[in-house]
């Protein structure tokens, strides 16, 4: 499917409007003191105890930020649990987590040349205040999804379907651009076009490919 036709360009919160998640982790690590790979095996483990990773049900608002702390701290040494004393969780996470400046400025001149442009994000209620104060969220964004308030995240079809509902548009006038290659074939199974964000410089390529109506038949989407 081609990009023309696209009304709406939806895009992903982390990893996409922020630096790299795995920047982010090697930096929440470095400052909580822990390996990055005993880090790394602890979401492991809790994703295997309790059936889903650590954050999937905290997406949902199924669990605290505290609760999910508590299922990796539980796969850590002895005395880890020290950590958040003096910090909370998402407190340290953001001293990681930094806007993609480039990617937050083409957007902000798509919106300026009368795109419309929609935010669809698996995020966190006790977060909420931190990303939202990054980034021009109601100057850009005239949607925003956001799983812990639906109850649910990508990439369930659900989701995708009330982003479309709230827009009022067919999948084939949305573009979505997310880092998540999961994420991206849910969206294209709906048949909303996606972009898998890689680097901010291909995908303003893509995306604007897309814009131009120039995008590949076999549904427009990078590899």
């Amino acid at each position: 499917m081609s990009g023309e036709g696209v009304e709406v360009v939806v895009v992903d919160y982390g990893g996409v409007l922020t630096n790299p998640l795995a920047e982010t982790f090697c930096e929440f690590a470095a400052l909580a003191g822990l390996d990055t790979t005993a880090l790394a095996e602890a979401f492991l483990a809790a994703t295997e105890k309790h059936g889903e990773t650590p954050m999937a049900a905290l997406e949902i608002g199924a669990i605290s930020e505290r609760q999910m702390a508590e299922r990796i701290l539980a796969e850590l040494p002895p005395g880890s649990e020290k950590i958040l004393d003096d910090h909370e969780f998402g407190e340290l996470w953001f001293r990681g987590r930094r806007p993609n400046q480039p990617f937050v400025d083409f957007l902000r001149e798509l919106r300026a040349s009368g795109k419309r442009l929609a935010l669809l994000t698996n995020n966190v209620r006790e977060w909420e205040p931190r990303w939202r104060a990054q980034l021009p969220v109601d100057e850009l964004f005239e949607v925003v999804v956001d799983s812990h308030k639906e109850g649910v995240r990508k990439p369930d079809p659900k989701i995708y379907r009330i982003l479309l509902e709230r827009l009022d548009v067919a999948p084939h006038q949305c573009l979505f651009v997310d880092d998540t290659e999961e994420n991206c074939a849910a969206a294209r199974e709906l048949g909303i076009p996606s972009v898998l964000f890689t680097d901010t410089e291909t995908a303003v390529r893509e995306v604007l490919t897309h814009l131009e109506g120039n995008a590949p038949d076999s549904e427009g989407t990078s590899p």
